[in-house]
């Protein structure tokens, strides 16, 4: 029982972490911009879907592909910012208005891979698929232990470029006083739009490593989103280490789950862990 027990919470753990790289793009854009983009998980599904099929026709692994996918969807993330979001900021809620106009594009998406890729479910199977690191009774995946410190790799790379470059601190400043930040003369329009190819960048990350050790398909996005919301709010809007300790929190929530109960209680045990921290930390476990 308590190999099962250990070997669930490595595993929630390695979860946590590539949930934690999904996160930090969607907390960023939250925080900084006000924007709630529900699209965010549709547009790691695409990433999924760009990897999946880079590896059946060439043959490109896809951890690999990341090289490829993660600047493409930065620029995808300041295309659609100039092309589609900036008409958003007219709006008097920001927040519900990016809501609406997001979950829009997030069906958009969903249909579009519906029609060009069908519902079924997809498995991306790469050589070190199904290998695994055996530490005397644990059996670490080689898939999750890899997709973990790429993950973990994008959030540090996040929090090290918010805390440790001009462009960083000028996003932190926006976040944190908008019209000081323009009173400074730092270009709030272009602060936003490096902020949007981040996030899409790391749902890129985020995207892949999840379906590499899942499977997945175009509505997947919406469980995804349930589980980000569980993340950001827990962590703290705006925190990128609150991103990474409540992908951690949703991972071991999501792996110790099938031990002690039936797995369809998860979302019981979930958002009763939400409403728990909310009444003793409102703002979240981290502050941005």
């Amino acid at each position: 029982m308590w190999q099962l027990v250990l070997q669930s919470l490595i595993f929630g753990i390695l979860l946590g972490g590539i949930y934690a790289s999904l996160g930090v793009g969607f907390t960023l854009t939250w925080g900084v911009t006000k924007i709630l983009n529900i699209s965010h998980c549709a547009f790691a599904v695409l990433a999924a879907y760009m990897a999946y099929w880079l590896l059946v026709i060439t043959g490109v692994d896809p951890l690999v592909s990341l090289a490829i996918i993660v600047p493409t969807f930065f620029a995808t993330g300041l295309a659609v910012y100039m092309g589609l979001m900036r008409s958003v900021f007219k709006a008097e809620d920001i927040t519900m208005a990016s809501m609406v106009f997001t979950i829009g594009l997030a069906t958009v998406l969903e249909n579009l891979m519906l029609y060009m890729w069908s519902p079924d479910p997809r498995v991306m199977i790469a050589s070190y698929t199904g290998k695994s690191v055996i530490l005397g009774i644990l059996v670490i995946p080689i898939t999750a232990l890899v997709c973990f410190l790429i993950s973990m790799g994008t959030v540090l790379f996040v929090y090290l470029f918010l805390h440790r470059t001009y462009i960083g601190r000028a996003v932190r400043a926006t976040w944190q006083n908008p019209e000081l930040a323009s009173l400074y003369g730092i270009d709030k329009e272009k602060v936003t739009m490096i902020t949007f190819g981040l996030a899409m960048a790391s749902a890129g990350v985020g995207g892949i490593c999840l379906a590499l050790i899942s499977s997945f398909y175009p509505s997947i996005h919406n469980i995804w989103t349930i589980h980000l919301f569980l993340i950001v709010i827990i962590g703290g809007v705006g925190s990128v280490i609150g991103a990474a300790a409540g992908g951690i929190i949703v991972g071991l929530l999501n792996a110790l789950c099938g031990v002690f109960i039936p797995y369809s209680w998860l979302p019981v045990v979930s958002f009763s862990t939400l409403i728990l921290l909310l009444l003793v930390r409102p703002r979240g476990l981290f502050r941005a």
